[in-house]
């Protein structure tokens, strides 16, 4: 079995080198590794993996999520964030350095993408708080960890496709997400007030006084995210929609905000519409690729063989996910988190189930893990989209963003100990569909 496996990861590392897309490198070694090893009808078994990854109803969800995300980046909902959170957090410690984090979260509530998260707030925030002479270093490392929020807090795209891969459930996936997305964003917010309380000179004396007056246009100016979080999620937590349905719902909420706001125009509506296409075909090609690969590993035998090694490694539950851990981490120097999600999903699962591990829990930790992914170079892509922003060189946003990377590797480490944070809303909220 050893040079089946061998053969593999050589071909699979041979596409990705060569720079050829993930998705069709996954169907070359699926193709490859059956045909050399296996003598079966492998385009009867690819057409066959093909209709079954793209033909599920759970996976109508992800298109119109990505369309909501693109119709928002094309409003002005990342000026009316910083303007609605800027009255509420300049009094706390770390001053307005607090909106990259809170417009992160509340943006990923109604994106579910991380890279839209971290562009769109970024764009306003860094220019805005580096004009108030907030410290350049704080703010690309703060937008880069809480960009990351985007695949946490639910409605998450990369959710999704997990619980497509994994045969779970999307709406407890997102009750699982919840509550450590807040805590971890409250995270970076401590360590944000922290640092500035211990060094004086990163954020600057806010001159204005903000009145309660101030506080409560502030939140009027929150008030089309609150509209839209309030009928996303909670048409969906509430039984009265599906994650589908939900996500139907939120592209005619974002239609609504545009419209509000003055930016919709059949253009916009074009453009928003092409890219969302874009992504979701890209993203189709790669679960349907990792889908095949994965069938053609239970073919090779890959899955089981890998489970027996494990298993007479004689691993206690934690070793062996704190071993998944240290992979992971390192996988994500080399590849983005979707991609080590669909290569892994197919032999860490059964490892993580055999171990007595919830799959809903897992979920919640290879997203945590993907976010690690997101801020590490060389292929961290938050750094490259604050990078895009800023045109700060990649190595100096790298390291703004060691702080933020410790806390969430941290956090992971955490809800290894302390799965409840993950598992008690879905374990304790009754879904009525």
């Amino acid at each position: 079995m050893t040079p089946v496996i061998t053969a593999v990861l050589l071909l699979l590392a041979g596409f990705l080198a060569l720079g050829v897309w993930v998705s069709f490198s996954l169907f070359a070694v699926g193709i490859g590794a059956l045909t050399i090893f296996r003598d079966m009808p492998v385009g009867r078994v690819l057409s066959q993996s093909f209709w079954n990854s793209t033909t599920g109803t759970e996976l109508l969800a992800l298109p119109l999520f990505i369309l909501m995300a693109e119709i928002l980046f094309r409003t002005k909902l990342a000026e009316k964030l910083f303007a609605g959170l800027a009255p509420w957090t300049a009094s706390l410690p770390g001053g307005m350095a607090h909106v990259n984090v809170l417009g992160c979260s509340l943006f990923a509530a109604v994106s579910g993408s991380s890279a839209a998260t971290t562009v769109t707030v970024g764009r306003i925030t860094l220019k805005e708080l580096l004009a108030r002479g907030y410290d350049k270093r704080l703010l690309m490392g703060s937008l880069a960890g809480a960009g990351t929020l985007g695949f946490l807090i639910p409605p998450s795209v990369i959710m999704i496709i997990y619980g497509v891969l994994a045969e779970q459930s999307i709406l407890r996936l997102f009750l699982a997400g919840l509550v450590p997305g807040v805590a971890l964003a409250l995270c970076y917010m401590i360590y944000i007030g922290v640092w500035s309380k211990l060094r004086a000179d990163l954020v600057p004396v806010e001159t204005r006084v903000f009145t309660w007056r101030d506080r409560i246009a502030g939140l009027l100016e929150l008030l089309p995210v609150f509209l839209l979080i309030t009928f996303v999620l909670g048409s969906m937590y509430g039984g009265i929609a599906s994650p589908t349905e939900g996500a139907a719902i939120g592209v005619l909420g974002a239609i609504i905000v545009s419209i509000a706001q003055r930016t919709f125009s059949p253009a916009t509506l074009w453009e928003a519409l092409m890219a969302s296409v874009r992504t979701t075909s890209m993203i189709g090609l790669i679960i349907a690729g990792a889908v095949f690969l994965s069938v053609a590993m239970g073919y090779l035998g890959i899955p089981r063989f890998v489970a027996s090694t494990v298993a007479g490694m004689d691993l206690s539950p934690l070793m062996l996910i704190l071993m998944l851990l240290l992979i992971y981490v390192l996988l994500g120097c080399v590849l983005e988190g979707l991609s080590i999600i669909v290569m892994t999903l197919p032999i860490t699962l059964p490892l993580i189930v055999a171990a007595g591990f919830d799959p809903i829990w897992f979920g919640v930790f290879l997203i945590l893990v993907v976010e690690l992914a997101q801020i590490t170079p060389p292929v961290g892509f938050n750094l490259f989209v604050i990078q895009s922003i800023t045109g700060e060189k990649l190595s100096r946003i790298a390291y703004a963003t060691v702080p933020f990377f410790l806390i969430t590797l941290a956090f992971t480490i955490f809800i290894i100990f302390v799965p409840q944070l993950a598992l008690f809303l879905p374990e304790n909220v009754s879904l009525r569909r």
